[in-house]
Parts: structure tokens; C-alpha cells; sequence
């Protein structure tokens, strides 16, 4: 490139120099979208880029991101904009290599009263058309897309915890179904209370509660009466795993308990969800050979040497960002 400069200069062909100028764009062009693209892989592995209204994202440990309902003066009621904003903060998470576990909570006195029937209620009610079957499909779609913003959860590769403190109604079951473990404090209570605003449950707990309780007779008494279920009920059938003293050893036990998930191989975790998801939705057969194929891959992984020679060792292995 300089000696066709210098070859310019000397003969002062200034339409040399112009086409030297003109053929140097697309490098400096290709150099700016190769530093945009740093600086986006930059945001992604920050919370700074995690900027919501109704959620509020912090990291307080390496590699855990915590996810806090943040609407305490509403009661973490479930509104037009929450329901956008779970989709876009979990596909956030799912896309960050810094994140290897979740920690679900909520601010404020109350975990989470639901749905926001106020606010909903134009998007329910103001169905548009007079034809039955055009009213339906208007509807049908609304309730997909609700359910995708609790699915995000399951979708996601990091293992998210839910640490539930006061109170959890209706949509909060719904959501906390889809986390992988659920945490309470002492003073925790929970209600299906779908049947008592004149509905059924319609965004997971119907199919996931009473697989998660294993207990078919008990999970359609409580979603049949609507009736309040207390930490200690909630721990004595298997809802949650864990009850801690209050709100702030809830949270550090959470927060703890994501650390030392965190700490794991990110490709032994994310393997480990997916096929404990998939295997719960189908057979014990399909679910091992899914998992045969799974692991033809995933076992050359670097991270099975690391963890060995860690182990030998006996120091803490540090794996790659997945």
C-alpha cells in the first residue's frame, strides 16, 4: 500500500490517491463493526445492559445474576410490561457467558400478588370483532404469548432459583413452576387463586404443580379451592426445598446456593437442565437415547480434564466461558 502511495505522489496522479482512499473505506468500515461488536459482547457480560421498568438486575456474586420483581408499591403485580420484559431480560441472560445461574425475587413486602387485572384488563376485555371464533384466536394468542414469558425461564440454559418470601398468588405459582428450584422464607404463603377470579390457571401451574408435588389428589384440592398453603406444607410435599428464617437469609441462601452452581462446569449445567426438562416430558427410553446423543458430543469437552485435574489437585477448577 505505501509504495502505491509513494508511486502517486511521485507522478501526482490524484486519481490514484482518490481510489487508494476509495478501497481503504470498507477495511476501516469491517475495523468499526469488528469494535462494535467487542463492545456489544461488552454490555452483554454487564448488567448495565440489563435496563428494565418492572425488573431490577444486579450481580452480586461472579457469575449469578439476580432478577428482582420491582414493582413493590403494586405488590409485584404482573402487568402489560412485565410480561414483555421477562422474555427480553431472560433472553438477555440466556445470551450472557458471564451468567452461569439465576436468582428470582421479589421487592418489597410481597413476592408477587399476579396478575395485574386492572392493567390487563383492556387487553382481555376489548376483544376485537363480534365474531365468536376471530374473538377466540385474538385470545388464544394473548395466552401464548403470556406463557412464553414464564417458558423463557425453562428455555433458559442457566439454572434459575426462585427465593419466594410473603406472599405468591395466581401468576406467581405459575412462574415460580417454571424455575428449576424454589426456595421460601418462614412467613411464605401461596394461592391458586385462579378459580376465584372465575378462571383456570392458564399459564403452566395446571401442568407442571402437580408433577412437581407428585401428589395428583392434593395438587387438585388446592387448585379446585384456591385455598392458602403455608412454607411448611409447601416444604412437607416437595413444592419448595428449602425454608430459611426471613427475607434476607432467603436471599443469601439463594444467592449462595447460585455461587456454588456457578462454580460448576457451564457445559455439564446446561446439559444437566436441558435433559432433566426434556426427559420429564417424555419416556425413560427416549430420554436416554436423547441424552446418548446429547453426551456423544459434550463429552469431548475441555472442561471434563479441568474438573478431573481439579479434583486431583484438590483446588478449584476454572472453567471457560460457555
Amino acid at each position: 500500500m505505501f509504495s502505491r502511495l509513494n508511486a502517486a505522489r511521485v507522478l501526482g496522479n490524484t486519481l490514484h490517491l482518490k481510489n487508494i482512499c476509495t478501497a481503504l473505506k470498507p477495511r476501516q468500515a469491517l475495523l468499526a463493526s469488528q469494535i462494535n461488536v467487542l463492545n456489544v459482547n461488552k454490555r452483554m457480560n454487564s448488567t448495565d445492559a440489563y435496563s428494565f421498568e418492572t425488573l431490577a438486575v444486579t450481580k452480586p456474586q461472579e457469575h449469578v445474576i439476580q432478577v428482582e420483581l420491582n414493582r413493590p408499591d403494586k405488590r409485584n403485580a404482573m402487568n402489560k410490561t412485565f410480561w414483555r420484559e421477562m422474555v427480553e431480560c431472560f433472553h438477555q441472560i440466556s445470551d450472557d457467558s458471564e451468567c452461569r445461574a439465576v436468582v428470582l425475587t421479589g421487592a418489597g413486602k410481597l413476592f408477587t400478588a399476579g396478575l395485574d387485572l386492572m392493567d390487563m384488563a383492556s387487553d382481555i376485555m376489548n376483544n376485537p370483532g363480534n365474531d365468536p371464533s376471530r374473538r377466540a384466536h385474538f385470545m388464544r394468542k394473548l395466552i401464548l404469548n403470556l406463557q412464553e414469558s414464564f417458558l423463557v425461564i425453562e428455555k433458559c440454559p442457566q439454572p434459575v432459583i426462585a427465593a419466594v418470601h410473603s406472599g405468591c398468588v395466581g401468576g406467581g405459582i405459575d412462574m415460580i413452576c417454571s424455575c428449576d428450584v424454589r426456595l421460601c422464607s418462614a412467613d411464605a404463603w401461596f394461592e391458586i387463586r385462579e378459580v376465584d377470579i372465575g378462571l383456570a390457571a392458564d399459564l403452566g401451574t395446571l401442568q407442571k404443580f402437580p408433577r412437581i408435588i407428585g401428589n395428583d389428589s392434593l395438587a387438585r384440592e388446592l387448585c379446585f379451592t384456591g385455598r392458602r398453603f403455608t412454607a411448611q406444607e409447601a416444604k412437607e410435599f416437595g413444592f419448595v426445598s428449602r425454608i430459611c428464617p426471613d427475607r434476607d437469609s432467603l436471599v443469601k441462601d439463594a444467592v449462595d446456593l447460585a455461587s456454588q452452581i456457578s462454580k460448576k462446569s457451564p457445559i455439564a449445567m446446561s446439559g444437566t437442565k436441558h435433559n432433566l426438562n426434556y426427559s420429564r416430558d417424555h419416556s425413560t427410553k427416549e430420554g436416554l437415547e436423547y441424552m446418548a446423543t446429547w453426551n456423544m458430543a459434550m463429552l469431548q469437552t475441555e472442561d471434563i480434564l479441568k474438573a478431573v485435574q481439579a479434583g486431583m489437585s484438590k483446588e478449584e477448577a476454572v472453567f471457560s466461558k460457555l
